[in-house]
This record gives structure tokens, C-alpha cells and sequence, in this order.
């Protein structure tokens, strides 16, 4: 029990969000850098090398340079186990970083010093608030021109409504930065960039060495002593317990692209974060440290090697101790009893077979396709379910249909694998085949990339019709509900039936939801799935 309590003690799980081009992807690389996971970053961007970030594994990331899909890594660093989720930024891929973000114990967010918070940054912090997660705040790319810091903390605290606490304090910025001031040590860490390898030029000093104002200029050290003076008077000081509630933020300043910041924050990073958290389920609370093992189901990705067309699922372990070949239970399977025999750890694509993992770990089972989102795994005798994850409704449709009438069983494999991991969402009229589906997403982006998988992944060429609707409700059918077949609908307004077979109404329209309700007594629509 000892040896299994120290094992989850030492676990840190948490997700990177942030809003495109923040430096999110070059953050965990970095963070991966120092933890002596990887050798040599790769190029976000990818235009003049054939590198590309480590945490961008499909081939669309890595044309676009952008991230579509969350990656999950591990590495160790100074006695801790970590376990990063890097989450897509794009605005099209929300509802992937709300899953990933159920998935761990803390999260980081990233901001450009230079734009302050954006738009996804609010929709990302508004997800970490309702599940009252502990978010540590990275503003990067002080390499450049930025915004005053004091202007900075002031809109996150106005627009994200989040206390914060500097622990660190940026020196100039731009071609002026200097590196950054430790407020707990009182000392000033002076950088200079060399190409992203793992170690930095860096120098030490003192707060009152007499050589300081010359290392970093007058006027930088006129102006930090400036700063220090209203920082020790005004602002927030470290509270773990608040932390903890995400009632306060604790800032870092830095440089991800040029090294500057990037140790300082993760070794206090991993001194304020949590181990793993308890869990709630439908049998009470799930405590880490329990000695049966459980998790959950937060992701699917098919295809992740192209050679052997396989099929992983993620599962957050919540608590106990997981061993290679164990005896599980899938809860939503019936309590089917399956053994896991080749459990996986993760670097983006790059795959390890693991013997042992535990409560805060993120582990890769392949999967025959019985897994859904949410399912629940357990050891036998202890059947629970933890707390469903929500489905996004959908914003945009498309008829989609095969071009090649001889690659229908390919167009129903992809179309049914894509679903299930809840990259897209399939919907079909009832009493209908696989022909033809109905596709609804998030962003418009997702549309490109499901067609692009679709041809790379299946070799299926699509047909795609673009569709009216706009609002989606699944309709209630606790106690029975109303029929479905029976409604009194407007012409526009159409039924189907998601990938798990549940009845929901596609709508152009409000007024046509109103009527519909209006129409129909008894009925009774919700906004979202719970799986």
C-alpha cells in the first residue's frame, strides 16, 4: 500500500490550452525538452525543415501547423511522473479539449504577452471554471514586443474573473528582455537564447548584487525595482487552497520559442500542483489511493500507426494500480470481463508497452470498437460509472455519401471509427443504412479534416451537401417520452438518430423548436447528450 501511495503521489496530470499561436504546441515541447523526453524540438511551423512539433502527429497538423487533435505524453523529471495532454487551439476543436480536459487535475494556460487574452482563451477558461480546475498561468513570447505585465494581470483578472499571483516578473521584453526576477528567491535569472537546445546560457543574481544594474541596463533596473515595490504592496499573495478552487491563478513569465522561463516554471509548477484528484461516480467518490483499479474512457483515435490500421483508446486511471494482462470489467459493456494485454504509454505517435501503471496515469488500450467517450473500466466486483461526458451540440451539417459505390464498406468503417472518437458527429434518418449519413461539427474545419482522413485513412472520396440546419436537441425519452414517429413537426425540421441510436430533431430554427413544443405535449428536447 506504501509503494502504491508513493507511485500516485508522485503523478502530475495536466492539459496545455490556449488560444492559437500562443506558443501552446512549443510550450510542451519544451517542457518534454527538459524532462529529457526528446533530444531536439521540432518546428511548429514546419515551412523550412522537415521537422515538426512531436506533439503534432496527423498528417494535417503537420501541413497546416496547427493542432486538430489532443496528444498525450509522459515523461519524468526530478523524482515526478508527468503526464501532458497538449489540446488542440483551434476553435473547431473544442469540445476535443473539453474531454481532454476531464481527463486531468490541472491545466496551463498559455498567453501571448503581445495579445493578451483572446477569444478561445475566455470559451477554454470557462470549461477549466465549471469543473474547477486549478489553472497556472504561462504568458509567453516576452521575446517580443509585449504588453505592460501589470496591463496583462489586470485583463485576466477583468476578463477571466480569476485572481492572480506573479511568481516570477518579465525584465523588459522584445529585443530588450533580459529574463525574469524569482520573486520567492529574490533573484534575477538573466537569459540569452541558443537555438532551443536543452541547456541555456543562464546567469544567477542576487536582487541587491551590485552588478545587476549593469547585466540588465538602467533603465530595466530602475524599472523593476519599480515593479517589485507595487508587486510585495498590491499584489495577490500565493494561496494554495485558492489554487486549488481555481479562485487564483499563479502567473510565470517567459520564452518557450528561446528557453527563457521555461525550468523556472515547471519546477514551480510541479511544487503547486496536486496529485491526482478523487473522482466522482454514481457509488460516491473514487479516491486515488483505493486499492482497486478504475478509469474512464476520455478519447479514441484510430489509425494512429497507418501500417497496422489499429485503434486506441485513452483511459485516465483514477484509482488503484493497473497491471499489464489484468482482469478488467467494462461497466457499460455489461460488466463484460476483458483482459488489456498491451497497455500503452504515449509520445505522440511514439508508443511504449507498459507492465504497471497508476491513478493519474494516461494509458493506450487497443480497441476492437466496444469502447465509447465515458465508458468506465474497473476491476471485477467493482462496478461504478463516473460522471458522463457531455456531447457538444452541433453547429454544422452536411449530407455525406460515397463516390465509389464498391467503397461502401470502407465509407461505413471510417464514418463509424471517426464518430466513435468523437471527432465528428454521425447522424442517419431511422430505419435507414449507412448509404448516406448526416455529418454535424463543431467548426467548419472539422469538415476538412474528415474528408481528409476519409481519403488518406479509407481511401473513400466523398460527395458532400451542405445542409440548413442549425440547432440540434436530443428529445427526453426518460419515462418513456413521446414517439418520434408521432410528432407534429414544420416540414423543415427533421428526425434522426445519433451513432448510439437515441431520436433527436434537427431545426433551422428556434421559432421551429418553439413549435415543435408547442405542437407536441409531452415532449420534452435537451440541449445535449450525456454518454
Amino acid at each position: 500500500m506504501a509503494e502504491l501511495v508513493s507511485e500516485i503521489n508522485r503523478r502530475r496530470t495536466f492539459a496545455i490550452i490556449s488560444h492559437p499561436d500562443a506558443g501552446k504546441t512549443t510550450l510542451t515541447e519544451k517542457l518534454l525538452l527538459y524532462g529529457g523526453a526528446i533530444a531536439l524540438a521540432g518546428s511548429v511551423k514546419g515551412k523550412k525543415t522537415d521537422r515538426h512539433a512531436v506533439s503534432d502527429w496527423m498528417e494535417i497538423e503537420k501541413q497546416r501547423g496547427i493542432s486538430v487533435t489532443s496528444s498525450v505524453m509522459q515523461f519524468e523529471y526530478e523524482g515526478f511522473c508527468i503526464n501532458i495532454l497538449d489540446t488542440p487551439g483551434h476553435q473547431d476543436f473544442s469540445e476535443d479539449t473539453y474531454r481532454t480536459l476531464m481527463a486531468v487535475d490541472s491545466a496551463v494556460m498559455v498567453i501571448d504577452a503581445a495579445k493578451g487574452v483572446e477569444n478561445q482563451t475566455r470559451k477554454l477558461f470557462k470549461v477549466c471554471v465549471m469543473r474547477h480546475i486549478p489553472i497556472f498561468t504561462f504568458i509567453n513570447k516576452l521575446d517580443r514586443d509585449a504588453k505592460n505585465s501589470f496591463d496583462l494581470l489586470s485583463q485576466i483578472e477583468d476578463e477571466l474573473g480569476i485572481s492572480t499571483c506573479p511568481m516570477n516578473w518579465a525584465i523588459g521584453s522584445g529585443v530588450d528582455f533580459k529574463g525574469i526576477y524569482d520573486r520567492e528567491r529574490k533573484k534575477v535569472i538573466t537569459y540569452s537564447a541558443n537555438g532551443g537546445q536543452h541547456e541555456v546560457d543562464s546567469t544567477e543574481l542576487d536582487i541587491d548584487d551590485p552588478n545587476l544594474k549593469s547585466v540588465i541596463g538602467e533603465i530595466n533596473y530602475n524599472q523593476l525595482m519599480e515593479d517589485i515595490e507595487l508587486l510585495d504592496g498590491a499584489s495577490d499573495e500565493y494561496d494554495a487552497e485558492r489554487v486549488a478552487k481555481g479562485e487564483l491563478s499563479p502567473v510565470f513569465f517567459g520564452s518557450a520559442l528561446n528557453n527563457f522561463g521555461v525550468e523556472p516554471f515547471l519546477e514551480g509548477f510541479l511544487k503547486m500542483t496536486s496529485p491526482p484528484l478523487p473522482r466522482n461516480s454514481d457509488k460516491g467518490t473514487v479516491n486515488p489511493t483505493d486499492d482497486y483499479f478504475s478509469a474512464f474512457v476520455f478519447k479514441i483515435q484510430a489509425n494512429m500507426n497507418k501500417a497496422h490500421r489499429d485503434r486506441l483508446t485513452f483511459m485516465r486511471i483514477c484509482s488503484g494500480k493497473f497491471s499489464r494482462d489484468m482482469e478488467v470489467c467494462h461497466v457499460q459493456g455489461g460488466m463484460k470481463k476483458m483482459r488489456l494485454s498491451q497497455p500503452q504509454q504515449m509520445m505522440a505517435q511514439e508508443r511504449e508497452i507498459i507492465d504497471e501503471a497508476y491513478a493519474g496515469d494516461i494509458i493506450g488500450v487497443f480497441d476492437p470498437g466496444i469502447f465509447s467517450i465515458g465508458d468506465t473500466v474497473c476491476s471485477p466486483g467493482h462496478e461504478l460509472r463516473f460522471d458522463g461526458i457531455p456531447t457538444f451540440a452541433p453547429e454544422h451539417f452536411a449530407r455525406i455519401r460515397h463516390k465509389d459505390t464498391m467503397k461502401r464498406k470502407q465509407f461505413v468503417k471510417g464514418a463509424t471509427q471517426i464518430a466513435q472518437e468523437g471527432a465528428v458527429q454521425i447522424f442517419r434518418e431511422p430505419d435507414t443504412g449507412m448509404e448516406e449519413v448526416i455529418v454535424g461539427v463543431v467548426g467548419m474545419l472539422q469538415f476538412d479534416v474528415f474528408e481528409h482522413r476519409m481519403r488518406t485513412e479509407y481511401g473513400v472520396e466523398l460527395i458532400s451537401e451542405s445542409l440548413p440546419y442549425q440547432y440540434i436537441r436530443w428529445i427526453d425519452m426518460d419515462d418513456g417520452g413521446v414517439d418520434p414517429k408521432k410528432l407534429n413537426l414544420s416540414s423543415d425540421t427533421r428526425i434522426v438518430e445519433d451513432f448510439h441510436g437515441n431520436p433527436l430533431l434537427l431545426f433551422t430554427s428556434e421559432w421551429n423548436i418553439r413549435w415543435a413544443l408547442e405542437k407536441n405535449e409531452g415532449l420534452k428536447l435537451k440541449e445535449f447528450s450525456r454518454n
